[in-house]
């Protein structure tokens, strides 16, 4: 995150007063002091990945051959509906990488790296969709963010 601060204070002192606000589980673990003109975090913002737990009893080699089709299409043609709008877009140039983690008894976790700029974000649910899943996922979590070089 981008922080601003009217006056100068130690990391440590920053660190520590954050986290004593901040849920359990969530800590700020580095600081880094910036110049105020650089560009700000989400504008660096590239891609999002996300681990997927989804319950499916689909073998493992459709799942991979679903995954193999997307990421071999040039373009993917989408759309869905927010409020009362339609957004039309190309799903598959939001995709930049799938695959599968893990399989168990309920299912499979997949992972999922998705644009996510100022020109388009990925949704992991629609990414399911055009994978053929049905079901909505158990768990959606983002395990990461990869900012321009």
């Amino acid at each position: 995150m981008d922080v601003f601060l009217d006056r100068r204070m130690s990391h440590e002192f920053f660190i520590d007063a954050v986290n004593a606000q901040l849920p359990q589980g969530i800590d700020i673990v580095g600081v880094k002091e910036i110049w105020p003109k650089l560009p700000s975090l989400q504008s660096q913002l590239r891609f999002a990945e996300y681990t997927v737990e989804m319950n499916s009893r689909k073998e493992q080699t459709e799942i991979s051959q679903a995954i193999r089709s997307l990421l071999e299409k040039d373009k993917l043609p989408w759309q869905h509906s927010r409020d009362k709008a339609i957004h039309r877009y190309d799903l598959r140039a939001l995709v930049a990488d799938l695959w599968i983690m893990n399989r168990c008894d309920r299912g499979y976790t997949i992972g999922m790296r998705l644009r996510n700029d100022a020109s388009g974000s990925g949704r992991p649910e629609q990414v399911l969709l055009a994978l053929g899943f049905t079901e909505s996922p158990r768990a959606i979590h983002r395990t990461k963010l990869i900012l321009s070089a």
